[in-house]
C-alpha cells in the first residue's frame, strides 16, 4: 500500500507548494543542483517500480499540500504500465491523511478488502 507517497523526487519538488518548497530543499537537497539531482534520479521509486510485482493499493488526497496528487498519479500509471495489478482510491474533499469520518471509513475498508484478496492470492 502506498499514501499519498513521493514517487519522484525531482517532480515533487518542483510541484509541492511554493511555501513548503524551500523547506524541502533543507531537508532533502536541492534538485536543481547537479550532484543532488543525480542522487533523486537513482533513489526515487520511480527509478525502481519495476521491482514492484505484487497489486498495489495507492490511496490520495486532491487538496495535498504536501505531495501533490501527481505523485500518486505518477505511480499509478507506472505500475499499470508494468502491468501491476493497482486499485487507486482517491479522495476529492480531503489533503494529506483522511480528517474526515466517512473517508477514514472507507479507506479502512478499502484497504481490508486489497489486503483479504492480496493474501488470498498469496501462495
Amino acid at each position: 500500500m502506498e499514501l499519498f507517497g513521493i514517487s519522484n523526487w525531482i517532480s515533487f519538488l518542483d510541484r509541492t507548494e511554493a511555501y513548503r518548497r524551500d523547506n524541502r530543499r533543507a531537508e532533502y537537497g536541492d534538485e536543481r543542483q547537479p550532484a543532488m539531482r543525480a542522487v533523486f534520479e537513482k533513489f526515487s521509486p520511480l527509478a525502481n517500480i519495476a521491482k514492484i510485482t505484487r497489486p498495489m493499493l495507492v490511496q490520495q488526497g486532491v487538496n495535498d499540500p504536501r505531495v501533490p496528487k501527481s505523485e500518486s498519479d505518477q505511480v499509478v500509471a507506472a505500475l499499470r504500465s508494468g502491468g501491476v495489478p493497482v486499485s487507486y482510491l482517491v479522495f476529492a474533499d480531503e489533503g494529506h491523511g483522511w480528517r474526515k469520518r466517512p473517508n477514514q471509513e472507507t479507506s479502512l475498508a478499502v484497504e481490508t478488502v486489497f489486503l483479504r484478496e492480496l493474501f488470498k492470492a498469496t501462495p
